[in-house]
């Protein structure tokens, strides 16, 4: 780095000397001491690059997202900095093990699935772009849950990922702190001065919001953004006298309440209660964040905020963040005084929405009189909004009231619609896939783009190569840098020159070695985890993601029966052998997603023991799957598995992280898995299944019952479902997944599929049979995967919306 240096070694040592008695001293002990060392290296980058933000005239972005899965940062930002040898050095000359002590460092658990971890490729990006784009979200003290599995059943228990309360890689900016309001009542008042009336909220509830900053390192280019999360405090954390009359509970209330904020990601909303938390959450950071760049534009351009719109722009990923719509116009209007038209002319110019979803029931709406209680002036704004908004309805559709009642913010049922609220209130609204934007426009918001054509746009989404390969693939990183130097690293177009030994027996040779040493090392750890010893010369089929009804982990565990069923009637000529592997949370009050754990868990349980299936066929449920446990399955996989019903995934991005690490897919036309088959072309891809389109016309025509009555191996499948075979001393554990699968209404259309999807998997058995032609097409899906680079998606995003400048 082109800074101040430090001593690594002596830093290092610095650290580890100042534990109390270093005979008990941990791995966990040694990675926070190796942390802090490196989070001192980086601090003059760090400094500088805050400068360079602050101080030149250049537009900056703000991503609001309520999740940020980055996972652990050691290795990765030991990369990105270009010390990998240094810190190894230093601790080879320690007589300390640096791999072990990096298998010790904490998932930070500030995410749940791909929303947030594509929120860390983007900031990953963003810095080794040297974009001036600052992160914000919320200091999760407890993450989502680690998951265990007992019985088949998923058990949640708490991710204290923050042990002691402390992040090494985190430096707290208490200077920052900032007060968020809730509940009260609003009212009016004339200034005697201006003879302006102002509107006052008369709050409940003060919260504290205490900054606490990440860095996020670029790839070896001097620049270090930030991630800013907050954290919820009390104003009055402690209150001595009802302590000292005996109330000890009211003593310590207040602060019980405003911790709870960020106590828990993702809060288990089946109950009113955990609505009401979720919708603090979401108000909480955004009021935080753009309290934060008010007050650093107010210091250093006063209350002018004539080329605010110029100088910022804010990207909502996702509806999470869409009050920030209603919060921009109250903090312009209620603490800077500005009028409604010229406040509402810098929200529409600096807000851009990023919609991730095309199932209605994700777009998040809060009933109006749960924001009346808790956001009184919030809500107020957003009325406001909406009475302007359906004037320009009306402008455009006149008398056509049925128009007006589908596109306003607040619906016939006292909802507010989140998503339209973001809509409304932005000048760009993407979708993260052609497929899905296509769907957005046509589908979703047809009536919205209709009124606005202009502001709908496609960014299809992309992983980082630094996270995806080059740490969690070190062989083939190392592969790639001997055949075709380290440029790929921050310019993944240059993968395509791969092609050129796509017919190199020998060069395909050591891309099988490096696959094959990558199952060695994911099957070491499932034995360790889960005693079920794996064969690494089976095909690796692995389906790692959130567990949901649209993913259909269904139609996989249907897929696995058939081949057990298979095996014993003895229908195993030609067979390849396969490992199929799970992995996923399901969300707390998901009962359905819940049942599907526990299926496949049974499943694995009668397949593992059955003595005549032996190594012919495996099923492993990975436990607690997040971001380190990807970094190890992904370079190990043979097949990828993208089974969601067409029309259904917005994007994925696990797709493309499998692709880049030579995985072959076989998936549907859904969400980016249309334009990864477009750059692979068909006969490097596994391709089933109904289109959009042919999803959409079976709309009240499907019969899935017709389709098992046609389908021996359906019915083969299903009789040992019905008869428990897989619940013998659980019985009609399962019946509701079943009556599922066979109902008409079945809105994910499993059993559609279900043949096309044998087909594909019987195609992709038979290609592993050829390892040579099955490394040939491996080396193909790493050598086209360089569009789905996160680099791509975050160069598309600051040419067409943010227009910023790097600050190389």
């Amino acid at each position: 780095m082109n800074n101040e240096q430090i001593d690594l070694k002596a830093s290092l040592l610095h650290y580890l000397q100042n534990q109390l008695d270093r005979r008990f001293t941990t791995e966990q002990d040694y990675n926070r001491a190796v942390a802090s060392a490196i989070r001192d290296y980086l601090m003059p980058a760090w400094r500088e690059t805050l400068a360079r933000h602050h101080h030149q005239e250049k537009r900056h972005a703000y991503y609001l997202s309520m999740e940020f899965l980055i996972g652990r940062s050691l290795v990765n930002n030991m990369q990105n900095l270009g010390i990998e040898n240094e810190v190894t050095q230093a601790f080879n000359e320690l007589g300390l093990s640096l791999e072990s002590i990096q298998q010790a460092e904490a998932d930070a658990g500030l995410g749940n699935g791909g929303l947030g971890r594509l929120a860390a490729c983007f900031m990953d990006s963003c810095a080794s772009l040297a974009l001036p784009v600052t992160g914000y979200g919320l200091r999760y003290e407890y993450g989502l849950f680690r998951q265990l599995i007992k019985n088949g059943h998923q058990i949640e228990t708490p991710d204290c990922w923050l042990e002691f309360n402390s992040y090494p890689w985190e430096v707290n900016r208490k200077e920052y702190t900032c007060k968020v309001k809730f509940g009260g009542h609003c009212w009016t008042h004339k200034d005697p001065d201006t003879g302006r009336f102002e509107v006052i909220w008369q709050a409940d509830e003060e919260v504290l919001a205490v900054p606490f900053d990440v860095p996020i390192v670029g790839y070896q280019n001097n620049t270090v953004n930030t991630l800013r999360l907050w954290d919820a405090n009390a104003t009055e954390a402690f209150k001595l006298d009802e302590f000292n009359a005996g109330d000890y509970f009211e003593a310590v209330a207040t602060n019980n309440s405003a911790k709870s904020i960020t106590m828990v990601l993702y809060p288990n909303d089946s109950n009113q209660n955990g609505k009401t938390l979720r919708l603090r959450q979401q108000y909480f950071l955004v009021s935080a964040s753009l309290q934060d760049v008010l007050t650093h534009w107010v210091k250093k351009h006063g209350i002018d905020f004539s080329q605010f719109a110029q100088a910022n722009v804010f990207q909502l990923n996702d509806t999470h963040p869409s009050l920030a719509v209603a919060e921009l116009m109250r903090l312009l209007i209620d603490e800077y005084q500005l009028e409604w038209n010229q406040a509402w002319l810098i929200v529409t110019q600096t807000m851009a929405y990023t919609n991730h979803t095309l199932l209605p029931e994700a777009l998040e709406s809060w009933p109006v009189e749960m924001m009346r209680t808790l956001l009184p002036r919030p809500l107020e704004i957003i009325e406001e909004i909406n009475r302007h908004f359906l004037v320009q309805v009306s402008y455009k559709w006149p008398g056509e009231l049925d128009k007006q009642r589908q596109l306003s913010i607040i619906d016939g049922y006292g909802m507010v619609k989140m998503a339209h609220l973001a809509i409304v209130g932005s000048f760009s609204v993407n979708g993260v896939a052609a497929l899905h934007s296509e769907l957005l426009k046509s589908k979703l918001f047809n009536h919205f783009y209709q009124l606005w054509p202009h502001k709908f746009n496609n960014k299809t989404n992309g992983v980082t190569p630094r996270r995806w390969i080059a740490a969690a693939n070190p062989a083939l990183r190392n592969l790639l840098n001997d055949t075709l130097g380290s440029d790929w690293i921050t310019n993944l177009n240059q993968l395509e020159q791969l092609e050129a030994y796509q017919n190199d027996s020998a060069f395909l040779a050591r891309w099988r070695e490096i696959k094959q040493n990558n199952k060695q090392r994911l099957a070491d750890f499932v034995a360790q985890q889960t005693g079920i010893e794996l064969n690494i010369e089976a095909m690796f089929d692995v389906q790692v993601k959130r567990i949901h009804q649209y993913k259909r982990q269904i139609l996989n565990v249907l897929h696995v029966i058939h081949l057990y069923s298979q095996i014993k009637k003895g229908q195993t000529d030609n067979w390849t052998n396969r490992v199929v592997i799970f992995g996923g949370k399901a969300a707390p009050g998901y009962w359905m997603a819940k049942q599907t754990i526990k299926l496949i868990n049974n499943v694995a349980q009668i397949v593992n023991k059955d003595r005549d299936v032996g190594d012919k066929l495996k099923v492993v449920f990975y436990p607690d799957y997040r971001v380190s446990a990807m970094e190890m399955v992904c370079p190990a996989t043979d097949l990828s598995e993208q089974i969601s019903t067409a029309g259904k995934e917005a994007s994925g991005t696990g797709n493309m992280k499998f692709m880049m690490n030579g995985a072959l897919t076989i998936g549907t036309l859904d969400g980016a898995n249309v334009e990864m088959l477009e750059a692979l072309g068909q006969q490097n891809f596994f391709l089933f299944g109904l289109e959009a389109h042919q999803i959409q016309a079976l709309e009240g025509h499907y019969q899935p019952q017709d389709l098992i009555n046609q389908d021996t191996d359906l019915q083969a499948i299903f009789h040992l479902l019905e008869v428990g075979h897989f619940s013998l001393f659980e019985s009609g554990i399962f019946d509701p997944l079943i009556a599922s699968s066979k109902d008409p209404a079945d809105p994910w259309k499993t059993l559609a599929d279900f043949r096309s999807y044998i087909d594909a998997q019987a195609q992709a058995a038979q290609a592993y049979r050829d390892p040579q032609a099955w490394s040939r097409m491996s080396l193909l899906n790493c050598a086209r995967s360089g569009r789905f680079s996160a680099d791509r998606t975050i160069q598309d995003y600051n040419r067409d919306i943010w227009k910023l400048n790097d600050l190389k």
